[in-house]
């Protein structure tokens, strides 16, 4: 399975994602798509990565979600391709109203960065189809403005889209345990759809055991296993 890993001025993950998709994945294929192209060419998916696109000026993302790629990436996901964004990718999905609900400055105000643990919930995505419900998994955090809010946040959690919810080591899902001030401590949302996933915790990062956990390759594992099917 081939992917295409958006790059902006800005992205520091891009080179984590490119590691992960070829080095650590079965199955995977990986190149860079670079943000003036307008054709992402031959790819089975798309991961848009992490880092301070366009240096976050006017708001994270919102510049990154008008360059000429994003053209690219809205007709894939709209045939269905699968695309995942992570951290900033998130943000820029978000602001390209590729997924529902805006990333705010954390209720900290303070930049946070360290591990987190998650739970898996919500229905099944190309990227979590294979991760049982009610897993827990541990990944990195690092972002200033990862603060999640909708507004029908009812209708979110009716329709199964939130993915990924911060809880603690042992699963508990509380106030404790967000790092961030997320509405319902949500950490992570697919699209109607759900071939369009993003969250703020990095898989990429956590990838490997030597990283301190390798939980987030289960989500590229995951499409690779099914073809890109849910």
């Amino acid at each position: 399975m081939n992917f295409a890993i958006l790059r902006f001025p800005g992205s520091n993950c891009d080179f984590d994602a490119l590691h992960v998709l070829t080095s650590v994945v079965p199955g995977a294929t990986a190149r860079f798509a670079w943000h003036k192209e307008t054709e992402l060419g031959s790819c089975d998916a798309v991961v848009v990565p992490g880092g301070f696109s366009y240096g976050d000026y006017l708001r994270a993302g919102a510049m990154a979600a008008h360059s000429p790629i994003l053209g690219a990436v809205r007709a894939f996901a709209e045939r269905g391709g699968p695309v995942l964004g992570i951290c900033n990718g998130f943000q820029i999905l978000c602001e390209a109203g590729l997924l529902d609900g805006v990333l705010v400055r954390n209720a900290s105000l303070r930049f946070e960065c360290r591990d987190v643990h998650l739970v898996v919930e919500g229905r099944p995505t190309h990227w979590t189809a294979a991760i049982p419900a009610g897993r827990i998994l541990k990944m990195p955090i690092a972002h200033a403005e990862g603060r999640y809010l909708h507004a029908e946040i009812d209708v979110l959690e009716r329709e199964g889209r939130v993915l990924f919810r911060y809880a603690d080591a042992a699963g508990g899902v509380d106030a404790a345990a967000n790092p961030n001030g997320s509405t319902n401590n949500i950490a992570g949302v697919a699209s109607r759809r759900g071939n369009v996933v993003g969250l703020m915790p990095h898989p990429e990062r956590a990838a490997e055991a030597i990283l301190g956990s390798s939980d987030g390759r289960l989500l590229f594992e995951s499409l690779v296993a099914r073809g890109g099917r849910v």
